[in-house]
């Protein structure tokens, strides 16, 4: 390829990379210098390149990576929040990627896991391509992405004084914490179930739901996750006595309620009603939003 032809692809690229290196590093002017340091790589390279668009991806998320791993990491207990205000554009970049997580959050990810979110959460890329980028096999590289939307969905939802956001359950509404918990468990995401559960979190059921099959008692956040990771698939969000909830629904009709139980931003417990005339006062919430 010459270089003027190498030039003009690279430039079609730029845009991509920098919001690609913009997200892992949480830096505008640090994605810009890293993408002029893959341009030098390309520029340098004798390689022969099938794919430019996959050989930049990969030099530019290996260079975040090695500049991550560069920065003096301060022990978790010693993080403080800034005092100045945050950069505007570098919150425009984080928001895209991470909804309602504040930079914070993404800080504390490992190198790995800032990598391997952004580039299947928010490129699409798949695990068996995030695995060659990073070194790793598909199945780690599920695993680091797994890891980080749990600690991103967990931080989002809770905070704590001690990781500089939000004190606990402060400014959480009780419909994110269950909107969360069903999105986890349609996803297949056990690490999140598990930190939205509580340590000594129990399932219930009334017998109109055990005569339906659900289990009569399930103890434990472990056993919980285990029954809820990947299922639900037919639960929907409710409302029900204006409590927000999620009910299993067959043919357009709410058959099992899932009940929460909520104490300081985690799901203390599920009660599984299918009671008739608490079916009846159920309600469908389609802006999840509110509840």
């Amino acid at each position: 390829m010459d270089t003027a032809a190498q030039t003009e692809d690279f430039e079609q690229e730029r845009p991509r990379l920098v919001g690609l290196a913009a997200r892992i590093l949480g830096d505008h002017a640090e994605a810009e210098d890293i993408v002029q340091q893959a341009w030098l790589r390309l520029h340098g390279t004798d390689t022969d390149i099938e794919s430019l668009p996959a050989w930049l991806t990969t030099v530019t998320t290996r260079l975040c990576l090695d500049r991550l791993k560069s920065r003096t990491p301060l022990p978790h207990s010693e993080i403080e929040p800034e005092e100045a205000a945050p950069d505007i554009a570098d919150d425009i970049v984080l928001a895209d990627t991470v909804g309602v997580a504040l930079q914070a959050v993404i800080e504390r990810l490992t190198p790995g896991e800032r990598a391997a979110f952004v580039l299947h959460d928010s490129f699409g890329f798949d695990f068996a391509t995030i695995a060659a980028i990073l070194d790793t096999t598909p199945a780690a590289a599920r695993k680091l992405a797994s890891r980080a939307r749990g600690k991103v969905r967990t931080r989002s939802l809770r905070g704590s004084a001690a990781d500089g956001l939000a004190p606990q359950g402060a400014g959480t509404h009780d419909w994110e914490i269950v909107d969360a918990f069903m999105a986890a468990a349609r996803e297949g995401d056990f690490d999140s179930l598990l930190s939205l559960l509580a340590p000594d979190a129990a399932i219930t059921a009334d017998a109109a739901a055990i005569a339906t099959g659900t289990p009569e008692r399930i103890d434990g956040r472990q056993q919980i996750a285990e029954f809820f990771n990947g299922s639900a698939h037919s639960a929907l969000a409710v409302l029900v006595d204006e409590r927000p909830a999620a009910a299993w629904f067959l043919k357009g009709e709410a058959k099992v309620l899932f009940d929460f139980t909520l104490e300081d931003g985690l799901v203390q417990g599920i009660t599984f009603r299918a009671d008739p005339e608490l079916l009846a006062r159920v309600t469908r919430r389609t802006d999840t939003r509110r509840g």
